[in-house]
This record gives structure tokens, sequence and C-alpha cells, in this order.
């Protein structure tokens, strides 16, 4: 499968028991994790003014528009550029808000995005109307399975890579997607969680997804030496 039109992965999970494995780890983790969410709910409004939550419009299964959900991080009177790159160092993030940034805590509200069936725990992450609009053919493989807390791409480098790599490693999971990739996707975001993302992963090309995806001519410039 490496032209373009390639199918999505047909097997079981993918078709079926992925979305039911979603439901029922997203209302285990809200009950054991409601204290915590209650917790970091409480600190948010007692140490800067402004909502507990921040939402955006994403792109998500086929393009469909939804709603995504975050603890919010940055000071409350902000106007948010969404095409701004936010680094854990930025002057306007809070400093409970750095603490949910690197621990991925601000992600967990999503959880609520995954029970709507809007979000699966594991795929490619959500992106932005603009964006997808912007795809050509070869890129919209990405969304032709619902977007994922974490992903393939966030656990190869994530910011550390270009746009063009992690939509790759996205288009490689679409082909892929099994349960043993998806418990092994979970594990290592974990591991990222304790021990930070690499400064300098591999390159799409040089993992063995390579060989699940065939790069259409002119796709991605190489890198500079």
């Amino acid at each position: 499968m490496s032209d373009a039109s390639a199918s999505t992965s047909a097997t079981l999970w993918a078709r079926g028991l992925k979305r039911g494995a979603d439901v029922l780890a997203a209302v285990a983790l809200l009950l054991v994790l409601s204290p915590l969410l209650l917790f970091v709910a409480v600190g948010i409004k007692l140490t800067s003014a402004g909502p507990v939550f921040f939402t955006q419009e994403r792109s998500g299964r086929n393009g469909a528009r939804f709603r995504l959900f975050k603890f919010r991080t940055m000071r409350g009177g902000r106007t948010p550029d969404p095409k701004e790159l936010v680094p854990l160092d930025h002057a306007e993030i809070t400093g409970l808000g750095r603490v949910l940034r690197r621990t991925k805590i601000d992600e967990l509200p999503q959880l609520l995005n995954v029970l709507k069936g809007e979000m699966s725990l594991v795929g490619p992450r959500p992106t932005l109307p603009d964006q997808v609009e912007a795809y050509d053919e070869f890129r919209r493989q990405r969304l032709a399975v619902r977007p994922g807390i974490t992903g393939l791409a966030q656990v190869h480098g994530n910011t550390a890579i270009s746009w063009d790599q992690r939509i790759l490693f996205d288009i490689a999971y679409v082909r892929r997607c099994r349960f043993l990739l998806d418990l092994g996707i979970l594990f290592r975001t974990v591991g990222a969680i304790i021990s930070g993302e690499p400064s300098n992963p591999p390159r799409f090309q040089q993992t063995r997804y390579a060989a699940y995806v065939s790069l259409p001519d002119g796709f991605e410039s190489p890198p500079s030496e």
C-alpha cells in the first residue's frame, strides 16, 4: 500500500473494537482521575483569572469539525493565535500551566472528546481547519481515522520533527492501525512524559514505518546539511 489512495487498516481492531475500547478506557480514566481533574480545575481558578478550560475548533475524522477541550495553561485575558507555536518557556504560560503542559495533564479533558466520538485515545493529532483545507490527496489520508490524544508522531519526536514528518507517521499509523501498535504508543507516551521528548529523533525514513508509506514526488524538501 504505497499510493496516495491506499486504504486504511482493515483489522477488526480498526473497524470496530478500537471504538469500544476507547469508550471503556475513557470512562475508567475519568472516574479514576476525577480527584486529579478537580484539583487541577480548582488550581487554575485560584492561580489565574479566566476559564478552567481552553477550547478550540479542530478538524477530526474526514475533516469533521469539533471543539477540542484542554485545561487552560495561559493567562485568561490573552487572545490566542491558533497558528502560534507556544514553547514551554513562553512568557504568558502560567506557573501551573507549565506543569500541566510538561506532564500532558492539560490534554486530559480530551477524554470528553473521546466519549463524544470525536477523538480516540490514539491517532493523528487533530489540526486546525485551515490546515486541513490546504491538504492534498496524500495528506488527507491522515483524516481517515479519529484523531488521538496521543499518536505515533508524538512518540517519535512530536514538535522536534517537521510537520510533514509528522504527517508521514500519521499516514503510517492509519495504514497499520492495530491493538499492539496502540498499546505500544500509550506506553511510549508515558515514557515521554517521564523522560521528556527526544531532542534529535530519527527521521521517518529511518524508522520501520517507512516501509508502509511511499513519498509522492516533491512531498518534502530534504533537510539542509
